[in-house]
């Protein structure tokens, strides 16, 4: 299925005392690079996400945020740090004596600084908490999902008809190449002809032939126009994989590009020329392309 690498998806609700918020979006990028951010106290979940994520998603730059608030006390107790605290108000003392500052140093002050309290949570089971937060999790991915599929139709479209119009563009060239090889022939058979001639040498019409036969053989373009024809079909075919297909269409289309490439350099012929860079102009439109889709 085609899927392209650029999505978002969102997924809130509450599940026993704890509100959960689930967020994820990605770009382009050649292999899975997930960044996952978790509220502060659940970060024993990030290798179970990270592997979750991976076995649901191929290839883009991922962004993935799980947001967990206790929305009851359900567990969960206030205590100081009092290593902190002690040097927190030491501090304030300092900046107090140095500055000559009324000293208005109190409970609610030193309270106001956040940093000094801790949260302990009692120890909850890891795969107990992993449950309740994966249908969250699985609903933020369906919506992730659905837009992907979304937007990679509409490039599977597009490319499938950038694709179709080089069929007609090699066709042109397969004409106008027999055309051009029996210019060639008849005009290196005429050359050849006139400098055997020149200087008195006996003709060896057999020689000649070969001659003529293998400048021609050089020049021909018949095997390059196949391959391309056969990738022209592969192309199609990649579509209806039920898998990633972004590196298998990269790679083809590196394939294309050297055929064509080959067919430029061996002939001459300007109007071959102009529809060979045609063809390399599009390829470059669909590799663009393929580089949206996983």
């Amino acid at each position: 299925m085609v899927k392209s690498m650029t999505a978002y998806g969102r997924s809130v609700g509450t599940v026993g005392a704890k509100a959960v918020s689930v967020e994820i979006k990605s770009v382009n990028s050649r292999y899975f690079d997930p960044t996952i951010k978790i509220s502060k106290g659940f970060s024993f979940l990030e290798d179970k996400i990270r592997v979750y994520l991976q076995n649901r998603i191929s290839r883009g730059k991922v962004d993935f945020w799980l947001g967990i608030d206790l929305i009851e006390d359900a567990g969960v107790h206030l205590t100081l740090d009092r290593a902190y605290a002690e040097s927190y108000i030491k501090a304030l003392k300092e900046l107090r004596d140095g500055f000559s500052l009324t000293d208005d140093i109190s409970v609610m002050s030193v309270a106001q600084n956040r940093d000094i309290f801790r949260a302990v949570r009692d120890e909850e089971d890891q795969n107990k908490v992993f449950e309740e937060v994966l249908p969250f999790i699985d609903e933020a991915l369906a919506g992730f999902d659905t837009m992907r599929q979304k937007e990679g139709a509409n490039i599977a479209s597009d490319l499938l008809a950038k694709k179709a119009s080089l069929i007609p563009m090699t066709e042109t060239i397969a004409a106008r190449s027999a055309e051009c090889t029996r210019g060639y022939r008849e005009k290196f058979e005429s050359r050849l002809r006139k400098i055997i001639g020149d200087s008195g040498i006996s003709i060896d019409e057999q020689r000649i032939l070969t001659e003529c036969a293998i400048y021609a053989d050089k020049i021909a373009i018949d095997e390059e126009l196949v391959r391309l024809g056969s990738h022209f079909k592969a192309f199609d075919e990649i579509f209806t994989y039920d898998e990633p297909i972004g590196k298998k269409l990269d790679f083809l289309l590196q394939e294309m590009n050297r055929e064509t490439n080959t067919i430029g350099s061996k002939c001459s012929d300007a109007a071959i020329a102009r529809i060979v860079v045609d063809i390399k102009c599009e390829l470059e439109k669909i590799r663009e392309q393929v580089q949206n889709l996983e």
